[in-house]
């Protein structure tokens, strides 16, 4: 079969015109010159407010042609009617059809890449499709060993869901596929989800371990959120393992500890905990068993980051690095007081971290939302040093790993921001 389903006509093909411009068809958008060109150089969403005045009504995941003012072709995408981001791109190809033979070749495509560029087989967690950037918007697939997890984020695409499915096992044969519908509404309210539904195959244990280095952990592929093991930041966790040597690491926000394991396999000559949920630091512990460590060497304390760090400051407890991964946004019950924003409150945490190093010491930042720019985390850093009454100097920074491929035209792909920094 082939990779592309061809339709008539083609580029060139000369818009229909009538009086006072060009026609717009069924199921056919027009954009604005500056919304076609950033479509053109590869940016893969248009946001309902780039539709203009016109309604949409077609059912979610038609196939919907974009054209710019003088009615040419800019791409084409599928329509999710509940999402601010309208219309998702696949294709900038006339000639070129939304369908199965689409996803399987993409899908193909996109195992060939990580085959190419990383050690497939000793690997077991990972990003086997990376949405936008493989051609496959809001769709993503992780590898854990020998299950996949595919996490949906339109119900534009549901309709595509037997093609991917059959194309993954097709070229993988993995014992089960789990899916996760990760879509949002326009109020932001994400579907709740008992866990994620198996799909395909046989039902995965609920404690998975699979392997990343010479490390391994414990994940739960049928979680309706994340299995424990965020493989983006891979690259991150090896550069927190090469600092560690000899240092008394904090680990905030530890979450399941893949952190702290790599601090610990480093030599760190201590590394201590903290996550406001008590299950969390159980599986850590977990995972610390699993790779031959001691589950209780670090010290685990349950609690909210900023309250824990002001009784540190109170008792003179100092570390000689930090490290700091926290989530974008927690609630004010999640955090037991206060909710959390990375984008408006990280230099308060900055700070507050700052004040539990020593001069000379190294803070580790990261930042996973595309919502906080790299100005914007910089910025960050330097106003909590500021508050701090100190300054950093950045030595390391890590990029997201090459199963995490982005392409140009679309900045919100590459959204980690990850820095090393020694205070002065």
């Amino acid at each position: 079969m082939p990779a592309e389903t061809r339709r008539p006509g083609g580029r060139g093909r000369p818009p229909i015109r009538g009086r006072g411009g060009p026609i717009v068809r069924k199921n056919t958008v027009r954009l604005s010159p500056d919304v076609a060109h950033r479509v053109r150089a590869g940016h893969p969403w248009v946001y309902r407010e780039a539709l203009g005045p016109r309604p949409l009504t077609p059912e979610p995941g038609t196939s919907i042609d974009i054209v710019d003012d003088d009615g040419e072709f800019v791409g084409r995408g599928l329509y999710d009617i509940d999402s601010a981001i309208a219309l998702r791109v696949f294709t900038r190809n006339p000639d070129t059809a939304i369908d199965a033979a689409l996803v399987t070749e993409r899908v193909r495509a996109a195992i060939a890449l990580r085959k190419r560029f990383l050690d497939f087989e000793k690997l077991e967690c990972l990003r086997l499709v990376n949405a936008e950037s493989d051609g496959l918007p809001g769709i993503v697939v992780e590898r854990y060993g020998d299950y996949l997890v595919v996490q949906l984020f339109t119900s534009a695409v549901v309709n595509l869901r037997d093609a991917l499915y059959n194309a993954l096992e097709s070229q993988l044969k993995p014992k089960a596929i789990y899916e996760q519908r990760r879509h949002r509404s326009l109020g932001g309210d994400a579907p709740r989800q008992a866990g994620a539904d198996l799909v395909r195959g046989n039902p995965a244990p609920v404690e998975l371990e699979v392997a990343e280095d010479d490390l391994n952990f414990i994940v739960d592929v049928t979680s309706p959120l994340s299995t424990g093991l965020f493989a983006d930041l891979r690259e991150g966790r090896r550069a927190v393992r090469y600092w560690a040597r000899s240092r008394r690491v904090l680990n905030l926000f530890s979450y399941t500890g893949a952190i702290s394991l790599y601090a610990n396999a480093g030599d760190a000559a201590e590394v201590c905990a903290v996550d406001v949920a008590a299950k969390a630091h159980a599986r850590a512990r977990r995972n610390f068993a699993a790779s031959g460590f001691d589950p209780e060497k670090p010290e685990h304390i349950v609690g909210d980051t900023f309250k824990v760090l002001a009784r540190f400051v109170e008792r003179g407890r100092t570390f000689d690095m930090v490290v700091l991964d926290p989530p974008a946004f927690a609630s004010a019950a999640a955090r037991g007081g206060k909710p959390w924003s990375a984008v408006r409150d990280y230099s308060e945490l900055i700070s507050a971290s700052l004040d539990v190093l020593v001069p000379g010491g190294l803070l580790i930042a990261a930042s996973s939302t595309h919502k906080m720019s790299l100005g914007d985390f910089e910025l960050a850093l330097a106003d909590g040093a500021e508050r701090a009454g100190t300054q950093l100097q950045i030595i390391d920074r890590r990029p997201l790993p090459p199963d995490f491929p982005t392409v140009p035209g679309f900045p919100e792909a590459n959204y980690l921001k990850f820095a090393v920094a020694t205070r002065t």
